[in-house]
C-alpha cells in the first residue's frame, strides 16, 4: 500500500515536471506535425489498462490521418504509413512526452508493462494477464531492451505475426518480471536508465542488464536483455506454441 502511494506521488511530481521542462521542444513538435497536412498534431486511441480496462491514450501523431484504418498493428521503421517528421519523433521517442497526461489523469505510470491494443492483449494466455494487474507505463525492461522494435520488424511480409513471433513473448517474459520485482528503487532506476538510452542505447543496455542481475533475473533473460543474439520465434509465456495467426 505504502509502496502504491509513493509510486503515485512519484509519478504526479515527475509527469508535473516534465510536461512543463517539455513544454518548449513538444510545442515545436506540435507545429511541425500539424503543418505537414494540417492536421490534428495528436493521435489518440484505445489501450488496455490495468484489470483490462481501456483508456485513450495520447501520443504525438507520427503517421498520415487513418493510418490504423488498414488493421495492422505493429510498425516497422520502413512503414510507408510513418511521415517524414514521424520517422523523427519515433527515433527520438517524442511521441511518448504526451503520456504523461495519461500519467497525471491516473491512466498510466511512469514505469509499468507498455499498454497493448485490445486486439493483442485478447491473444495473451492466462499467465501474461498478469501484466494487466498494474497500470501501464511509459517505460519499462523491455521498452529499454525493445525500442528497436521498427527496426526488428523491417522487411517482414506480416509485421504483427512477426511482433507475436520476436517480441512478444520477450516483452512479455520481462513485463512478468517487473510485475513480480517492481518497487520505487527499481522505478527510479529505470526512469534514470530510459533517460540515458536517448544518448546511448548501448549503456542503457548494459544498465539494464546489470539491474536485472542484481534482481537476480535468469540467465536467459539477461541475455534476452543484452540484445546481443539474434531473435528467434518462440511461444509467449503460458503457451508452448509459436503464434502463426491472431485468430482467437
Amino acid at each position: 500500500m505504502l509502496n502504491s502511494f509513493v509510486k503515485r506521488i512519484l509519478d504526479v511530481t515527475l509527469a508535473i515536471v516534465g510536461l512543463i521542462v517539455l513544454s518548449f521542444p513538444l510545442g515545436i513538435v506540435l507545429i511541425l506535425i500539424w503543418k505537414q497536412d494540417f492536421k490534428s498534431p495528436f493521435y489518440v486511441s484505445n489501450r488496455v489498462g490495468r484489470g483490462g480496462n481501456l483508456f485513450r491514450i495520447v501520443k504525438l501523431r507520427t503517421m498520415v490521418v487513418n493510418a490504423d484504418k488498414n488493421g495492422i498493428d505493429s510498425t516497422s521503421i520502413n512503414d510507408t504509413r510513418i511521415t517524414p517528421i514521424g520517422h523523427f519523433i519515433r527515433a527520438y521517442k517524442l511521441d511518448e512526452i504526451t503520456q504523461l497526461w495519461n500519467v497525471l489523469v491516473g491512466d498510466m505510470s511512469l514505469v509499468g508493462p507498455r499498454p497493448n491494443v485490445k486486439s493483442e492483449t485478447d491473444l495473451y494466455t492466462s499467465l501474461e494477464r498478469k501484466l494487466l494487474k498494474l497500470k501501464p507505463g511509459i517505460t519499462d525492461f523491455a521498452s529499454i531492451v525493445f525500442s528497436d522494435e521498427g527496426e526488428i520488424l523491417a522487411g517482414k511480409s506480416n509485421t504483427d505475426i512477426a511482433y507475436n513471433q520476436l517480441i512478444r513473448p520477450r516483452k512479455s517474459e520481462l513485463g512478468l518480471f517487473y510485475v513480480d520485482n517492481n518497487n520505487i528503487f527499481v522505478d527510479i532506476v529505470i526512469i534514470l536508465i530510459t533517460i540515458f538510452s536517448v544518448f546511448s542505447r548501448t549503456f542503457a543496455l548494459k544498465l539494464n542488464s546489470r539491474l536485472l542481475m542484481l534482481l537476480n533475473a535468469s540467465e536467459e533473460l539477461i541475455i534476452t536483455a543484452q540484445r546481443q543474439k539474434r531473435l528467434f520465434p518462440k511461444p509467449p509465456p503460458g503457451s508452448n506454441k509459436i503464434v502463426k495467426s491472431r485468430n482467437i
